[in-house]
């Protein structure tokens, strides 16, 4: 019971200060992850996949990245308005995705990068939304992203965000599912092991949206993240859901520090 209290003190925390000077306020023993063993999934893949990732080349993400610029400057829906008209160019864009998720001014609801790109278009473009997992939504949320490449994960300084920040770290250690684990049993209690012919990774959330192999094209942290339910035979939550933005919350606060990788490979 005391360490767990001393868990949600720190937590709460760092909901009030930001980066790696916030984490550093936790003890070892109070992260299930201590801050000096955090590392990239980049690092638990084979040869061929971290030669993949850092030719731009042969990196099968840029073909997404493409589209993603491109979708930037074309003048939309019956605005007729890009998305450089108001933001100018992306890279400008730097520290945004950074910054997400975040609670939505207007509504007060938990935002990740792709809600409010759904929304912008909506809104300020007023073209239909792109739908979660297409080709156009990740390609935006791509471009956005990468111009952040190499900048830290961090906590975000925003004390509403506490609540939401207690119920991702709850459902990161809650057993589910037939298979009864949960994300902690193998990404903090086992990574760097093999499962079958796969070392185990810590499930850090710096590379998304990224290409995996297994998918043969892009995809987001909340379709990972719903594969992961899948495998431990527990129902998945709808895209959307507010639980897989507070998962994601709580991922970029354990992984706080990690450098941003865009474009991503994994296998």
């Amino acid at each position: 019971m005391r360490s767990r209290a001393r868990r949600w003190r720190c937590l709460i925390a760092l909901t009030g200060l930001t980066g790696l000077g916030a984490a550093s306020l936790c003890q070892a023993q109070d992260r299930l992850l201590p801050l000096a063993a955090v590392r990239s999934g980049l690092e638990f893949a084979g040869p061929d996949v971290k030669a993949m990732q850092a030719d731009v080349q042969a990196n099968p993400a840029q073909l997404w990245l493409a589209q993603g610029r491109a979708l930037w400057d074309a003048p939309a829906g019956a605005g007729q308005r890009a998305c450089s008209s108001c933001h100018g160019a992306v890279t400008r864009m730097q520290g945004v995705a950074l910054r997400y998720p975040r609670l939505q001014a207007k509504t007060g609801r938990l935002f990740n990068l792709e809600d409010q790109v759904r929304h912008c278009v909506a809104e300020q473009q007023q073209a239909p939304a792109p739908t979660f997992e297409s080709d156009a939504l990740l390609a935006l949320t791509a471009v956005i992203t990468q111009a952040s490449d190499g900048l830290a994960l961090r906590s975000d300084a925003d004390p509403a965000l506490q609540p939401h920040l207690q119920a991702g770290a709850e459902l990161y250690q809650r057993r589910q599912g037939q298979l009864n684990l949960a994300c902690t049993h193998c990404h903090d209690r086992h990574w760097g092991r093999r499962f079958y012919t796969d070392q185990l990774s810590q499930g850090q959330p710096n590379g998304y949206p990224l290409y995996r192999l297994e998918w043969q094209q892009l995809g987001s942290l909340e379709r990972r993240l719903r594969s992961c339910y899948v495998g431990i035979r527990a129902e998945p939550p709808d895209f959307g859901a507010i639980e897989l933005r507070q998962l994601s919350l709580y991922l970029n606060w354990r992984g706080a520090g990690l450098a941003v990788e865009m474009p991503a490979v994994r296998k």
